[in-house]
């Protein structure tokens, strides 16, 4: 399947070369340099790599941007493999994040799996789980919290839609990522923690999501 790519990219070399091996891959590519060409761009894409060290604005406030006004998926592609930056990206709302350099053959898989994942995000209308005053609308892709709206990033939406369909069943990691990310060898285990870590922040409910040691995690209390 062909996808619309956004390239945010500085470096000319780099930014020429990707675009030249995915064009070759049937990939239809736009490069821009600058953080607000994205912004301006990112409606037009199916899928935006996104490098962090642009020259006008911090790539992370561009993610964050981004995310306030669209779901597109948003692969960061970045020299930087800091600890603090791969959180504070997946936080914002990154759907994967790659440090450079990367193997393309790595980068089309977790191209082909983010897509995936994006297309795949649909609930029949109506589908509603109520796990004490928690109310996790599937298909509006909504969630309430003591009758307030609770803003989840697009990944720990998707997580507790895998547990909420499981509503007091133990699921594992393996098939969290699985149903999360497309493929489990694909996902990266520290993501899954730091978006569980934000999900049990925000909806502030003690013991609601479980964690079941040495397996996985289950929504509701035994």
């Amino acid at each position: 399947m062909a996808v619309r790519v956004l390239l945010v990219e500085d470096d000319a070399g780099v930014a020429g070369a990707l675009a030249e091996s995915l064009h070759t891959r049937g990939h239809p590519v736009t490069s821009v340099a600058r953080g607000a060409d994205a912004l301006h761009h990112h409606r037009d894409a199916d899928l935006v790599l996104l490098d962090l060290g642009l020259p006008d604005l911090d790539g992370l406030d561009v993610l964050r941007k981004i995310r306030a006004v669209s779901p597109v998926p948003v692969i960061v592609l970045t020299a930087r493999g800091d600890e603090r930056s791969v959180v504070r990206g997946l936080r914002l709302g990154a759907d994967d994040y790659l440090t450079k350099p990367v193997r393309l053959a790595e980068l089309l898989a977790r191209m082909d799996a983010v897509v995936r994942r994006a297309v795949a995000r649909t609930a029949p209308a109506g589908d509603v789980v109520r796990v004490e005053d928690v109310e996790i609308d599937l298909g509006a892709r909504r969630v309430l919290v003591a009758g307030h709206d609770i803003a989840l990033t697009t990944k720990e939406f998707e997580i507790l839609a895998v547990l909420a369909a499981r509503p007091g069943t133990a699921v594992s990691r393996q098939q969290l990522m699985d149903e999360v990310w497309g493929d489990a060898y694909l996902a990266v285990s520290r993501s899954l923690d730091v978006h569980l870590t934000g999900l049990r922040a925000k909806l502030d409910r003690p013991g609601l999501l479980t964690t079941i040691r040495g397996f996985g995690y289950r929504l509701g209390r035994d």
